[in-house]
């Protein structure tokens, strides 16, 4: 018997539940019918932010960035590239630290980029600075 794993969908931010076993075969939300995973970061802002870090199995792994922000903006191609790989394992996500400066508090964003990786509701690990595609998929299975 496989184990169940409770998925936030990207779209209407419902909680799902599938079998582990489903992950690779492209789910679906129950509620608004939208693909689970997209192999494309998800905006997180102040609404939805809690509902994917504390109600969803998969963990997450989230780019505190700026749009004035250069490397960031250079590092962006390479997070969307690596969702495409990482995902469903993980889901990536994106926080604008300027349009959502209480999330950049809480989570004291000293330097952008950072990418900050949550399991189970909790930081598990942080990386500062640009990073290629290769390396973050590297570090991300690496922790």
């Amino acid at each position: 018997m496989s184990n169940s794993l409770h998925v936030v969908c990207p779209g209407c931010n419902a909680v799902n539940r599938l079998p582990e076993g489903r992950l690779q075969d492209d789910p679906s939300c129950g509620g608004c019918k939208q693909q689970l995973f997209e192999g494309k970061p998800l905006v997180l802002n102040s609404g939805n932010f809690q509902q994917h870090l504390v109600n969803s199995d998969i963990p997450l792994l989230v780019d505190f960035w700026a749009p004035w922000c250069g490397p960031c903006q250079s590092m962006a191609p390479a997070f969307a590239s690596a969702a495409q790989q990482l995902e469903p394992k993980l889901r990536l996500a994106k926080v604008d630290t300027e349009a959502e400066q209480a999330l950049a508090g809480q989570f004291s964003i000293r330097s952008i980029p950072t990418l900050i990786l949550f399991e189970n509701g909790r930081e598990r690990a942080r990386q500062a600075g640009a990073m290629t595609e290769s390396d973050i998929v590297r570090w991300v299975q690496s922790i």
